[in-house]
């Protein structure tokens, strides 16, 4: 987990420097007038919890049914197995065994899918440590789900949606390349296991 932290925030550091230097702009002129504090009332933090679940179960819930759904019909129609043969490409070439393809391409879908085929694939030892901080730090830097790029659809659009997933899935698989082969010349050298 250290070692994934540590690569994460290196990567956030490293583009948040690459965007404040191609994307200057001004400095921000922000003022924020601090309300009164005071001890919150039961029946007011009650209100705004319901809100928030009902916006939550109106906005994403329909977004995660849909998710299964395109997985339920990618599997019977074996669209899938091209998607997954074509993934394999990418993942193979990063270093990891091309049975990794399908958890990514379901940690797209539904995270804990991915997680799950993590924690399998660790389970039965197809996969060492290298390989599941690599896979971890992947699916880390992509879009997290189908649900995050249809609001992405919604608030910005298909185009920005699709170029804002052009850019970030084949970054995430040049950062996994990075990090495997940083990891297999520190474990050369007995820096990690």
């Amino acid at each position: 987990i250290l070692v994934w932290a540590i690569f994460v925030f290196a990567v956030f550091l490293l583009v948040g420097f690459l965007a404040a230097r191609l994307l200057p702009g001004e400095p921000p002129h922000f003022f924020i007038e601090v309300v009164p504090l005071r001890v919150p009332r039961l029946d007011n933090v009650l209100v705004k919890t319901w809100t928030r679940l009902q916006w939550y179960l109106l906005e994403v819930t329909p977004l995660f049914i849909l998710a299964s759904v395109l997985i339920w019909v990618g599997r019977i129609t074996h669209i899938f197995d091209l998607v997954i043969a074509a993934l394999s490409l990418p993942v193979q070439w990063v270093g990891l065994p091309k049975e990794m393809a399908a958890v990514i391409l379901f940690g797209f879908f539904r995270r804990d899918y991915g997680a799950a085929g993590l924690l399998d694939m660790v389970e039965k030892g197809t996969i060492g440590g290298i390989d599941l901080v690599t896979t971890a730090i992947i699916l880390t830097l992509f879009v997290p789900c189908i649900a995050q790029f249809l609001i992405m659809v919604r608030e910005h659009g298909w185009r920005v949606a699709v170029a804002i997933a052009g850019f970030i899935f084949p970054f995430a698989f040049v950062c996994g390349f990075i990090a495997r082969h940083l990891l297999l010349l520190l474990s050369h050298f007995g820096l990690v296991g």
